[in-house]
């Protein structure tokens, strides 16, 4: 059987600000993109409105990832090759509950009520507490929305 390769897409109004949220939240590294640009440009096959400046460098206006910073990826184009999320800028505005979500293990050495505090301090917003028989985690959602839990 062969083994797929993934990675989580997440709708976003601004993609590069839910990476940088996403990036801290998790300890990641957002995605370097500019060399791969940077080559597509000098070749004329990509114009430079597809393109904005972020972190000071060239990234693509529409979609901004980030990547855990121990697994591998492409040097050519940035792209990570293991655990990562993708933000791709569309036009609606989200609208409903998430099919799909995030959960943020603190972990026995994490204090989850602080890693909430520093998660709202990143830009997130707490839901609700949950305490239920099968166990205690706090519903988030980031800067535009999107749900997920903290355990």
């Amino acid at each position: 059987m062969t083994t797929l390769h993934w990675k989580l897409v997440i709708d976003a109004a601004d993609p590069h600000a839910q990476a940088d949220f996403w990036a801290q939240a998790l300890g990641y590294l957002v995605e370097d993109n500019s060399p791969l640009i940077e080559r597509l440009l000098g070749l004329g096959h990509v114009p430079a409105d597809l393109t904005v400046e972020a972190h000071g460098r060239r990234a693509w206006r529409d979609l901004a990832a980030v990547r855990h910073p121990d697994d591998a990826y492409e040097p050519e184009s940035g792209a990570g090759l293991g655990r990562r999320l993708l933000f791709q800028r569309v036009p609606e505005p989200k609208t409903t509950k998430n099919r799909l979500h995030v959960d943020l293990h603190a972990g026995a050495d994490l204090d989850r009520e602080g890693e909430v505090v520093r998660l709202e301090a990143l830009g997130a917003s707490v839901l609700r507490h949950v305490d239920e028989p099968g166990g205690r985690w706090t519903v988030m959602t980031d800067p535009e929305g999107n749900e997920f839990c903290v355990q």
